[in-house]
């Protein structure tokens, strides 16, 4: 029989054995193996030398490296800066947050593929969650709208920051300068796309411009066509969005599928 889901958070914390280590310093030591190295790095062999404890040591605290990883992930969660929601409309709330995690994410780049793979439960994350919430019941989202649009805010920063982490971290691990790295790129991209020369010619346009600045841009414009459309989800009111709203039973479901074709 499969064991159920546990997670670190489901449990009490063990107070420390001895006052040199405790959990909070045994997430602050994995996140700088992390930041500096990323996940394929991080052992707890690695983290109890870096310790200068016996991996024994870290078990008393943590039972498993994914119990480590619930841990770290929680800890990039509560990295993200939010402003007071009594002084800040819902709009500009939801800008901060997006432009607020993105920046998070770059600076731990590690853990864009552990986000979806084990639930977020640790209190760093139930606190965005609920404070985002409560923004957007404040804004006049209701029912399952209430859901939609933090997932749908979500989506789209993950979405959109995880490709461009992963394309940085190819270059930086790939030995070649900038200039060296856009010459075989622009090669490859000549020679896969020669009978797509609208796209090779927007390839080249691209390619005169700053890269990051570009990236910012797009992100920008991004999240101002994502905002748009929640303004216009509010506007249409509670009798358009029920069409979004999830049928309780197989048979809704059908005759709500024949409804939206």
């Amino acid at each position: 029989m499969r064991e159920p889901f546990t997670s670190v958070w489901t449990r009490e914390p063990r107070p420390a054995k001895n006052p040199g280590l405790s959990r909070d310093q045994i997430v602050r030591a994995a996140m700088e193996i992390l930041d500096a190295e990323g996940v394929d790095a991080l052992s707890m062999r690695r983290l109890g030398a870096k310790l200068g404890s016996g991996a024994t040591s870290l078990y008393w605290h943590i039972a498993h490296k994914d119990e480590l990883l619930e841990l770290v992930m929680d800890e990039v969660y509560g990295q993200v800066p939010l402003p007071d929601p009594e002084v800040t409309s819902w709009d500009d709330m939801v800008s901060i947050f997006a432009y607020g995690l993105r920046a998070t994410l770059f600076e731990h780049p590690w853990v864009i593929p552990l986000i979806g793979s084990r639930p977020s439960l640790g209190p760093h994350a139930m606190d965005l969650s609920a404070r985002m919430q409560k923004v957007f019941e404040r804004a006049g989202f209701e029912g399952p709208l209430l859901d939609y649009t933090l997932s749908t805010v979500l989506a789209f920063v993950l979405g959109w920051t995880g490709p461009e982490i992963a394309w940085r971290t190819l270059r930086e691990r790939s030995g070649l300068t900038g200039e060296e790295l856009d010459a075989a790129m622009r090669e490859t991209v000549h020679r896969a796309a020669r009978d797509y020369p609208e796209l090779i010619e927007r390839f080249e346009e691209h390619q005169e411009r700053n890269p990051e600045a570009v990236q910012a841009l797009a992100f920008d414009f991004g999240l101002t066509c994502l905002l748009d459309g929640l303004r216009a989800r509010l506007a249409a009111g509670r009798d358009d969005n029920r069409r979004f709203e999830a049928p309780s039973t197989t048979a809704d479901h059908d005759e709500s599928a024949k409804n939206m074709m």
